[in-house]
């Protein structure tokens, strides 16, 4: 009885049936109802990735990803609604209207990651841009179920309708979700992928078009989903190109090497001697200047602990904190613990960069670690004699757990009797009430601190804290080197005098579950550039 139920509710209409809305189809036959249905599940895992892709642009280049996934998420949504809501106005024609949305939301989601990175250096706001670019594109997704389900429509019952549709449209928005993060971003890239997307989304039509080609009403169909795959094919074939061409929009020097690893968007620019390391479109160090930072992360904890054995670095992966730590003749051996292995690789094998670190990743001394940080604390049981924090600022979640005082708590605990952490604290001159918010979390966790600053000619005035036990980061430097480029025993003294603008309250401390820091931080900073 099962068996026979199950056989007459797959069973598709008699060759000739409607496509829904009273439509006939010319060279319809049974087996269009199965070339349908596996297009519910196309346009669903592309509709998501198109979601997806925008999220993930929106965080690169505007930061705190929960806020731009929020409000992409929503925004996509309630546009998809719209879209859904519009299609009771498709009265006939409804697989002529599906072949057509299909052909424009190849088009326009497959450019999109394309028309998101070449459109953000030229435009002084670039969320108008973002929000109409998902309005639109989710505007069409919330087009194409309907209309398929007015295609299908006669084809089952009701019931096995509906459960067919839903069922091939949550395994394709599964598939997105794996899709996604495991293939299209660490090795795809996003332009790239957008535009592969594209053409898995004007697949759908292809098949449709050429499948009933003896329809003459789909000519003009037939002829834009052609076009559109010529696009998007050329897209994907020059979309290396189009990431360089936008890349050297968005940066003032020659982009000499980029590159997305699954973490993030390297790029590295150089203007004569002048090398710069730029993540996700944030500058991380110049060549020019980078010894006056890390000799003031590095040389005030380092300099303040008798023996200095056990050292370890959290981020850091350019090895250029790690060329300062070994300098130091009583480190016995150096732990450094950085997220992405295509940091610490190219930093480590491609000569104009090692010249930079001096080859520190070579020292027999150094063990390298890629993992996350916040795990990796949680679970390491050794003790550290110093503890480098060199993490990039807190411009999203995921970055800002590692400010958390859950974090550092960790730290205190990784900490050995009268040792010493410095930590990268931010600009203490356009996010000084991040800067303090820094220090009150680190005291929160147990970690009493001491605050100082340098000025750095590409960052400007530039945060760190010391922490510790009081009697550790407030007694004299034990040794410094001769030969540093910046830092001196006299100069360091004068680090931890702050002129009246760069003090400020803290407005509370940051917690794992509520982020404060990372909204208050992105704040100052577009206060700053307003």
């Amino acid at each position: 009885m099962a068996d026979d139920a199950r056989g007459q509710a797959a069973t598709p209409a008699a060759p000739g049936a409607g496509t829904g809305g009273g439509d006939a189809v010319r060279g319809d036959t049974p087996d269009l109802s199965l070339v349908l249905l596996v297009s519910v599940f196309v346009v669903a895992t592309c509709g998501l990735v198109y979601e997806l892709l925008a999220g993930t642009i929106a965080t690169y280049l505007l930061g705190d990803s929960v806020t731009q996934f929020s409000t992409v998420i929503g925004t996509y949504l309630f546009a998809m609604g719209i879209g859904s809501w519009f299609s009771r106005y498709v009265k006939r024609d409804h697989l002529r209207w599906f072949v057509r949305v299909e052909v424009m939301i190849a088009l326009i989601g497959g450019a999109s990651g394309a028309m998101l990175f070449l459109l953000f250096p030229l435009v002084d706001d670039f969320r108008p841009i973002l929000y109409g670019l998902v309005l639109l594109i989710g505007f069409l997704v919330g087009l194409e179920i309907p209309l398929l389900i007015n295609i299908l429509k006669g084809r089952y019952s009701f019931g096995d309708l509906v459960s067919n549709v839903l069922t091939y449209d949550y395994i394709g928005a599964l598939a997105a979700s794996l899709l996604f993060p495991l293939l299209i971003v660490p090795f795809v890239g996003l332009i790239r992928g957008g535009f592969i997307v594209g053409l898995a989304n004007i697949l759908v039509a292809l098949l449709l078009v050429f499948r009933l080609r003896r329809d003459p009403f789909l000519a003009a169909e037939r002829v834009a989903a052609v076009l559109v795959t010529l696009i998007l094919f050329a897209g994907a074939i020059f979309s290396e190109k189009l990431q360089s061409f936008s890349e050297g929009q968005l940066y003032d020097d020659p982009v000499v090497y980029a590159v997305s690893s699954p973490y993030q968007r390297i790029a590295l620019t150089r203007r004569h001697e002048d090398l710069r390391l730029y993540l996700d479109g944030n500058l991380q160090f110049s060549a020019r200047d980078e010894y006056r930072y890390h000799e003031a992360l590095v040389w005030p904890a380092l300099g303040r602990v008798q023996r200095p054995s056990r050292v370890l670095i959290l981020g850091g992966g350019d090895g250029l904190a790690l060329r300062e730590v070994l300098k130091h003749d009583g480190v016995r051996e150096a732990v450094l613990v950085d997220l992405d292995p295509a940091i610490t690789k190219l930093f480590s094998s491609a000569p104009a960069l090692a010249a930079i670190n001096q080859a520190a990743f070579d020292d027999p001394r150094v063990t390298t670690i890629n993992a996350d940080a916040f795990t990796w604390v949680r679970d390491e049981p050794s003790r550290f004699d110093v503890v480098i924090i060199d993490l990039p600022d807190p411009t999203n979640h995921s970055i800002g757990k590692l400010y958390s005082r859950t974090f550092y708590r960790g730290i205190a605990r990784l900490l050995a009797p009268g040792g010493v952490a410095s930590v990268q604290s931010g600009s203490a001159y356009v996010t000084p009430q991040s800067f303090a918010m820094v220090g009150a979390t680190l005291e929160a966790a147990g970690l009493p601190v001491r605050p100082f600053h340098v000025y750095v000619p590409s960052f400007g005035e530039w945060g760190f804290h010391l922490a510790g036990a009081p009697a550790a980061i407030h007694r004299k430097l034990l040794f410094i080197p001769d030969d540093l480029r910046f830092l001196t025993e006299e100069g360091e003294a004068r680090l931890y005098d702050f002129a009246p603008d760069m003090r400020a309250e803290p407005p509370g401390i940051n917690r794992l579950d509520n982020q404060a820091l990372v909204r208050l931080f992105t704040r100052e900073w577009r206060r700053y550039g307003e």
